[in-house]
């Protein structure tokens, strides 16, 4: 076998293992207060995502890295290095996003300054909830997105705090959003695998 085939060989060898390896993609929990609903959000989810079988997801919640405000401490918190080493395991990511005051909530803001690199050259999609479907919220986080270097896919699941939601707090969400958080997770899917090849 002369030194070309073993070239070739070996690239082929590569690109079949990165090809069968399953991606991480994480279902991250953009809120943290008290008698948040975005648990059962992610929840429903992650239960449609794991009927599918080439993609690991996981629920990533910023309440449980108890991340400080940025800038209000010397940054030796164990919360920002495992929140960073979270992130860097992932391919991809899906936000739970629910609006105040037409925008994200602070935690959420507050934990994607925690990080930079860990963000970078990944896919997301994003799933929002208020008022409005909380498509405002969204639209901010987009242009968040767009400077930390994740590119956010298209298809775009609202859910409204009227129609899904019974006294604002039990998650019953309509049978027609399937369709889209299916089309978003394809997406997104797509999208981490072509990313992955930047990384």
């Amino acid at each position: 076998m002369g030194l070309l085939d073993k070239f070739f060989g070996r690239q082929k060898k590569e690109e079949t293992i990165m090809t069968t390896e399953k991606m991480n993609i994480g279902i991250i929990l953009g809120s943290t207060r008290q008698g948040r609903v975005s648990p059962q959000v992610g929840e429903w989810v992650k239960g449609i995502a794991d009927k599918r079988e080439n993609v690991n997801y996981e629920i990533v919640d910023i309440a449980d890295f108890e991340l400080p405000f940025l800038g209000t401490t010397d940054g030796s918190e164990p919360g920002i290095a495992a929140w960073n080493e979270k992130l860097a395991s992932l391919d991809g990511f899906v936000f739970i996003v629910q609006e105040y005051n037409h925008s994200i909530t602070g935690a959420l803001k507050n934990a994607l300054d925690f990080a930079r690199e860990a963000w970078n050259n990944k896919a997301a999609g994003i799933v929002s909830y208020g008022s409005t479907g909380g498509a405002r919220a969204a639209e901010h986080l987009r242009g968040i997105c767009g400077e930390l270097k994740i590119a956010d896919v298209r298809t775009h699941p609202t859910l409204s705090l009227f129609t899904d939601f019974e006294n604002g707090t039990e998650f019953k969400p309509q049978a027609l959003h399937l369709d889209n958080i299916n089309a978003m997770l394809d997406e997104v899917e797509a999208w981490s695998g072509a990313l992955k090849t930047l990384r």
